[in-house]
């Protein structure tokens, strides 16, 4: 017959301690975890979102690229990049006004429509250099992409 002790066995309240401390340590892990990965997708999107106006403005030109139908002249405010859009006689010209990168669908020659312009993004800097025959540089207040124009040059 098993002889009982009287009184309780410190194993039990080790056992429990020791259970406590890992629940304790998974919870922390998993709130230092979850800011950790909403630090990330954070600066993640804000990547995204400072990146998206230079490819927009490189889809645009490489999509237009043929033989000169890209030219780069300098207005009021700045650059103006227009895209010639075949034989149509009309153009998608793309400038800055007032901050926000603009376009406007018109005639090759006539004046600038900033009204009727669409917004595409906003931005303290835009300028388009032409380097050599066929190579352009965007640059917005994102930063920079360099083109190299299938076509052979801007016109």
């Amino acid at each position: 017959m098993p002889v009982k002790r009287e009184g309780s066995s410190p194993l039990g309240l080790y056992t429990i301690g020791i259970a406590a401390l890992f629940l304790a340590g998974f919870f922390l892990l998993v709130v230092f975890g979850a800011g950790s990965y909403r630090n990330t997708v954070s600066g993640q999107n804000d990547n995204m979102a400072s990146r998206a106006l230079l490819s927009y403005l490189a889809t645009t030109v490489k999509g237009h690229d043929s033989a000169g139908a890209v030219s780069v002249r300098e207005g009021a405010e700045g650059s103006i990049l227009t895209l010639a859009d075949g034989d149509t006689g009309y153009a998608l010209r793309i400038y800055r006004r007032g901050g926000v990168l603009v376009e406007d669908y018109a005639p090759l020659d006539s004046e600038l429509r900033p009204e009727e312009a669409q917004r595409i993004g906003e931005t303290a800097v835009f300028t388009v250099e032409q380097q050599g025959s066929d190579l352009l540089r965007l640059s917005t207040d994102a930063g920079q992409v360099l083109l190299r124009l299938r076509s052979g040059g801007a016109a």
